[in-house]
């Protein structure tokens, strides 16, 4: 589309939504609209290497159906919300945004300025920096899909026209700004903890405890006064920090035990590797990973429902809600690190009781097809069945050895039972990606403290129990599942309230209680959000 045309296409939109601010005449700042208009109808782009056309299409529209009168300057000067607004962008880094992206060293510059063009120049500048600061807090910097195609969410962002009349209307620029991020108190929490913790890195950051054998409780070590320190810092020790004492006692074991528990570390009460390397992360990296976790935020809806399902596939966890109280809460299996389980919003609409199983194309093809090859009757002792389209056949009248996996066309079913992969109750939320919360026979998994093994879905321990919470107001007790699980008989429960379920991956957050949690990037979605952001900084300097 030529420029005239996306121009045009603009100016029909921002009319559209009926935006236009209506200015007196005596009122215009003649000189400076006059300096934007022979601007904008130059085509000039007055703040260097512009990425986003539309974006600045946008811009020019808006002028264009303002008679170009501007927004944050007069002819004598920027207007008080103008230097506001200024200030406002100065502080983009209290959301983990960059100020930077925002042009703060330009509006800097001509803020200082008196002359006609140098104000046309500034008051352009603003409207453009505002709305992408708008856009990137009220839904992220990036596309979710565009740095992870597991990400599966859409965060719609401020309409551009809609946020600079809101930003002109609004008595100061403050307020308004802060009402532009998510409305919730996670977000609010993980904001103030970040000004915490980039204080803490001003003064140093934290103490860090010495290499060497895993320290065991009551063991005597001079490495324990370092790690009383450090505990005692991060909130996890209430003793006195300066205690001398090189015995690892109960009340250092106590506070070694919430440690693990914060970082999703085995609770052993020991320092040994893998708590030894949490310790020992350098707040810069702690801090980073907040930003990176703000970024997700912004991409989540304010409002996930009265009653909902909450899962952290970094955390391998899942709680039920309910009017902002957690109700439930469960261990998770998902997906394995190259079978990694998506990230995406979708709504439970019912539970099967004693479900059979059809096994996945790819796992029927990749995993049972050579187990088949070697004995027709492998899969007998799982009660697995053969089956040509709806009709079950043995698996002796086939020639295994002559099937390959492109002409693998036949479907595996498992019977209901205990040994079923799903074991005897399964939460639907239909999806494309065929993913759902079911029980499992291998119940062993759950005693790990990072549980990546299935192939996508989420086994859920203690199903029956979440059973009875989701089903819980349709008359469905833990004991009446068990009865229809114990008759074996294939039940179909559908939900009266269908329940939204959030399926996120989270590596910091903080809790009601103020304690605050960090989880290992399992699936390598950090970095790869990390390595977006970086990129579109790249693509603005270029």
């Amino acid at each position: 589309m030529s420029g005239i045309k996306r121009l045009a296409v603009w100016i029909v939109i921002v009319a559209g939504l009926g935006l236009l601010p209506q200015v007196a005449a005596a009122q215009q700042p003649k000189l400076v609209a006059q300096e934007i208009a022979q601007i904008v109808r130059d085509g000039q782009v007055p703040f260097g290497n512009d990425i986003d056309e539309e974006r600045l299409f946008q811009v020019y529209a808006y002028y264009h159906l303002r008679s170009f009168t501007p927004i944050w300057v007069r002819d004598d000067g920027p207007k008080t919300k103008g230097r506001e607004l200024l200030a406002v962008l100065r502080n983009a880094g209290a959301d983990g945004l960059d100020p930077n992206d925002y042009y703060v060293g330009q509006l800097g510059d001509l803020m200082e300025q008196s002359d006609v063009r140098s104000l046309a120049r500034l008051d352009l500048l603003l409207t453009r920096a505002f709305m992408d600061y708008g856009r990137d807090l009220s839904a992220g910097r990036v596309a979710p899909d565009s740095v992870d195609k597991e990400i599966h969410l859409n965060p719609s962002p401020v309409d551009a026209a809609r946020l600079i009349h809101g930003a002109e209307a609004a008595d100061n620029i403050g307020p308004y700004a802060i009402s532009l991020a998510p409305q919730t108190d996670e977000y609010a929490r993980l904001v103030a903890l970040l000004a915490e913790y980039r204080e803490i890195a001003a003064q140093g950051g934290w103490p860090t405890v010495p290499d060497g054998e895993t320290l065991k409780p009551g063991m005597d070590d001079p490495r324990v006064p370092a790690l009383r320190m450090y505990l005692s810092e991060v909130g996890d020790y209430f003793g006195d920090p300066d205690e001398t004492s090189t015995v690892f006692d109960d009340d250092l074991v106590e506070a070694v035990d919430a440690f693990q528990t914060r970082h999703g570390i085995d609770v052993d009460g020991a320092v040994g590797p893998a708590t030894l390397k949490a310790i020992n992360t350098p707040i810069e990296e702690r801090i980073a990973t907040m930003e990176i976790n703000l970024e997700r935020r912004r991409w989540m809806v304010d409002d996930l429902g009265e009653r909902y399902v909450f899962v952290n596939l970094a955390d391998q966890f899942l709680k039920v809600v309910d009017v902002g109280r957690t109700i439930h809460e469960a261990k998770l299996v998902v997906g394995k690190p190259y079978l990694r389980t998506p990230v995406f919003d979708e709504t439970m609409k019912y539970v099967v009781i004693n479900p059979d199983w059809t096994v996945p194309a790819s796992i029927a093809r990749n995993e049972y097809l050579p187990k088949l090859q070697k004995s027709a009757g492998a899969l007998e002792d799982k009660n697995i069945h053969v089956y040509a389209g709806n009709e079950r056949i043995s698996p002796y009248s086939i020639n295994w050895p002559a099937i390959s996996k492109s002409k693998f066309r036949y479907t595996l079913r498992q019977d209901p039972g205990p040994d079923n992969a799903l074991g005897v109750i399964k939460f639907m939320f239909p999806n494309k990606f065929s993913i759902y919360l079911h029980d499992t026979p291998s119940k062993g998994l759950f005693a790990r403290s990072s549980r990546t093994f299935s192939h996508g879905c989420m086994r859920v321990q203690d199903p029956i129990e979440l059973g009875a919470v989701i089903l819980g107001a349709q008359g469905w007790s833990a004991e009446r599942i068990r009865k229809v699980v114990a008759s074996g008989q294939k039940t179909v429960v559908n939900l009266e309230e269908p329940l939204p379920v959030h399926i996120t991956y989270l590596t910091a957050w903080v809790n009601k209680d103020g304690s605050v949690h960090f989880r290992n990037d399992v699936y390598g979605r950090d970095k790869r959000l990390k390595d977006g952001i970086a990129a579109t900084h790249l693509v603005q300097e270029g």
